[in-house]
């Protein structure tokens, strides 16, 4: 059903899309906000889902691929972050089938490479201490932690 400025719900779906992937949920309160019938907004999610272009599981392996690789957070993390987008936790499971079961090391290591290099003025405890909050305050749990700044101080070559 066209709007006083002609344009149909579909028209106001794809022009929202443009920007970047969305979930359902996203979409849905999207078209609410245009004040669209409810059996308008279904039928033009049901449309977008048939042609590709609204997937709540390919959602979710899109954002995880581009935040392990922009700000590597832990593993609950990212979940909570789509669940935040009301993606479903079947579609969460599936995302996460695609990433390599290491990846949440990998990435701590990284940062806290990252990070030990941040603190090098630091005295050596509370250089640890800082980079092991920093890891936790990502959400990354305290033996995946330790181990990254294990190895983040075997890479600088400091004794632990």
């Amino acid at each position: 059903m066209p709007t006083l400025r002609g344009l149909s719900p579909m028209d106001y779906a794809l022009s929202y899309l443009t920007t970047r992937d969305r979930t359902v949920w996203e979409m849905q309160t999207y078209l609410e906000t245009k004040e669209f019938g409810e059996a308008d907004i279904d039928r033009t999610i049901d449309r977008l889902k048939e042609l590709d272009l609204l997937d709540d599981r390919k959602f979710a392996a899109q954002f995880l691929k581009t935040r392990l690789a922009t700000k590597p957070i832990s593993r609950a993390h990212l979940k909570q972050q789509l669940l935040q987008h009301h993606v479903s936790k079947e579609d969460i499971e599936e995302a996460f089938c695609e990433i390599p079961e290491d990846a949440e090391e990998r990435n701590a290591i990284e940062l806290a490479e990252k990070f030990y290099r941040q603190f090098a003025s630091f005295e050596p405890e509370k250089r640890k201490l800082r980079v092991l909050g920093r890891l936790q305050s990502r959400g990354f749990g305290y033996d995946v932690c330790y181990r990254a700044l294990e190895a983040a101080m075997e890479e600088s070559e400091e004794p632990v």
